[in-house]
C-alpha cells in the first residue's frame, strides 16, 4: 500500500510538471469596439473637409494580457491613427488603480489606420475642424480613454493557462514611397527602395493547444484608401484581422503595426484593394500558422526608458509675430500654435522626450515598441545588429508624436524627413543624430539594461 502511495504521488508530481511545463504562461483577452456612435471629424489626410459618413466595418480595441511567473505585460492593439502620450497616460492611471499593471507595462500599438477617428493630439493642425467637430472630438477622446481601460481591467481579470509559440511569414504589397524628383523627395512608389516584408506571429493557445489568439504585424502604412473616403474602416490591417479571424473560428486577431512610415500598400485608392490586401496579409497569417512555431519561454522582463530628441533651433517669439498670417494654413496654424506655447510655457519646446519600450520573454523573443511614425531603417538597421536573435520591431506605439527619421532619410529630407513636422505642431526637422539616439537607447534595453 505504501509502495502504491509513492507511485501515485510521482505520477501525481509529473502530471502536474507536465501540465506546468506544456502551459507555462497565463493569458486573458479582451476586446471592445471603439467605432464612434455618431459622425466626428476622420484622421489622417489633410484634404478631408467633412466628419465621417457612415462605417465599413466596426474599429476594435483588443488588449492581451501575459503573465509568467507573476510578471505581466498587457498588449493593446487598436484601429485608430495613434495614441497620444496624454491618452496612454491617462489609461494607464487609471488601470493602474484597478490591478497591479504599471505604465511601463502596458503595450500601446495603433493600427494607423487613416479611415478612423481624429485622435486629438495627434496631428490636429492637419484638420479644418470648427468649434463643435473639437467638441465632438474630445467627447470621443474621453470615451475611448474609458473603453480601453474597461477592456484591459476585464482582460487582467480572465487570466488562463496557455502555451505561446511564435513564427514569421511574408507579405509583399509594402512598396517603399519615397521616390528621388531631382533634388527632393516626394511621396511615390519607389520599387527599389527598401521595405520589411515580414509578417511576425505570436500564437497564443489553450493547455490543449487550441488557439486563442493570434498577434501579428507588418511594416507598411494604413493607407490603401485616400482622402476622399469618408467611412471608418480599419484599412487593410482591419481586413486582414477579420480575414485572420474568419479563418479560425473563435480566435481574437490582433494587429500590431511595424516600421512601415514610409512604405505604402501597391496598389491603392479602393476599398477591394484594402480588403485584398488584408486578405493578402491573412493568408500570410494562416500560413505561418500551419507549421510548427518556436516555443516561447520566460521570464518575462518589460523595460521602458526615455530620451531626448533635439529640435533644430527654434524662432524667436519676434520671428513668430512677424510671420503671421504668412505661408499655407497649416503653417499659419503652427505660427499661432507656437506662440500660444511660449505664452503659456514661456518657450518653444527645444526637444521631445522619445519613449522607447522592450518586452523581453527570455532569450526566446523580443519585443521593441517604438513610439512614431518610425521608418523602415530601424528595423532594418536592428535585425542586422541582432542577427540570429528573435526581434520583433513595432512602430506606432505608445504615442504618434511625429515622423521619427533615419539618419538617411533625415539627410535626404523630404516628408517623413521633416516636411510632415508642421502637422504635428513642432518647428522640426530633428538635429542629427536622432537615430543613434534611439538605437542607443533601444540597444540598452535589448541587452538587460547594460
Amino acid at each position: 500500500m505504501r509502495k502504491l502511495r509513492i507511485l501515485l504521488v510521482v505520477a501525481l508530481l509529473a502530471f502536474c510538471g507536465a501540465v506546468a511545463a506544456a502551459a507555462p504562461w497565463q493569458v486573458g483577452l479582451a476586446k471592445t469596439e471603439i467605432t464612434p456612435q455618431s459622425p466626428v471629424w476622420m484622421a489622417g489626410y489633410a484634404a478631408r473637409t467633412h466628419p465621417s459618413e457612415g462605417t465599413v466595418h466596426p474599429l476594435w480595441a483588443k488588449v492581451l494580457v501575459i503573465d509568467g511567473e507573476g510578471r505581466r505585460v498587457a498588449i493593446v492593439t487598436a484601429d485608430l491613427i495613434g495614441f497620444t502620450r496624454d491618452v496612454s497616460d491617462a489609461i494607464a492611471r487609471r488601470v493602474a488603480r484597478q490591478t497591479s499593471l504599471e505604465r511601463g507595462q502596458i503595450v500601446f500599438n495603433a493600427s494607423h489606420t487613416h479611415c478612423g477617428p481624429v485622435v486629438l493630439g495627434c496631428a490636429d493642425i492637419a484638420h479644418h475642424m470648427e468649434a463643435d467637430d473639437v467638441a465632438a472630438a474630445k467627447a470621443y477622446r474621453e470615451w475611448l480613454v474609458e473603453r480601453v481601460v474597461e477592456t484591459i481591467v476585464r482582460a487582467a481579470g480572465a487570466m488562463r493557462p496557455a502555451i505561446l509559440t511564435y513564427g514569421e511569414g511574408e507579405a509583399t504589397f509594402a512598396s517603399n514611397r519615397r521616390a528621388r524628383r531631382g533634388k527632393d523627395f516626394v511621396i511615390s512608389p519607389n520599387a527599389a527602395g527598401p521595405v520589411d516584408h515580414v509578417v511576425p506571429v505570436l500564437r497564443i493557445g489553450d493547455e490543449s493547444g487550441k488557439p486563442l489568439a493570434v498577434l501579428f504585424g507588418y511594416a507598411c502604412h494604413n493607407t490603401t484608401l485616400g482622402g476622399d473616403f469618408y467611412q471608418f474602416n480599419g484599412d487593410y490591417a482591419g481586413f486582414a484581422q477579420i480575414d485572420v479571424e474568419a479563418r479560425h473560428p473563435g480566435v481574437t486577431a490582433m494587429f500590431m503595426a511595424g516600421c512601415g512610415a514610409d512604405s505604402n500598400p501597391q496598389p491603392r485608392g479602393q476599398l477591394e484593394l484594402a480588403e485584398a490586401h488584408g486578405k493578402a496579409l491573412g493568408a500570410a497569417v494562416d500560413e505561418v500558422l500551419s507549421k510548427d512555431l518556436a516555443p516561447i519561454a520566460g521570464p518575462i522582463t518589460v523595460a521602458m526608458e526615455r530620451v531626448d530628441l533635439p529640435f533644430v533651433d527654434p524662432p524667436t517669439k519676434e520671428e513668430l509675430e512677424a510671420g503671421r498670417g504668412q505661408g499655407t494654413v497649416y503653417q499659419q496654424r503652427l505660427t499661432e500654435l507656437l506662440l500660444k506655447r511660449i505664452a503659456e510655457q514661456g518657450h518653444v519646446d527645444r526637444a521631445y522626450p522619445y519613449p522607447v519600450q522592450v518586452v523581453r520573454f527570455g532569450d526566446d523573443l523580443t519585443l521593441v515598441a517604438l513610439a512614431g511614425e518610425v521608418v523602415v531603417d530601424y528595423a532594418l538597421r536592428l535585425r542586422k545588429e541582432y542577427e540570429g536573435k528573435r526581434l520583433w520591431i513595432a512602430g506606432y506605439s505608445n504615442e504618434v508624436f511625429a515622423y521619427l527619421p533615419s539618419e538617411r532619410i533625415l539627410t535626404e529630407g523630404g516628408y517623413e524627413g521633416g516636411g510632415a513636422m508642421v502637422y504635428f505642431g513642432w518647428h522640426g526637422p530633428f538635429r542629427p543624430g536622432v537615430e543613434d539616439l534611439v538605437v542607443g537607447l533601444t540597444k540598452k534595453l535589448v541587452d538587460g539594461g547594460k
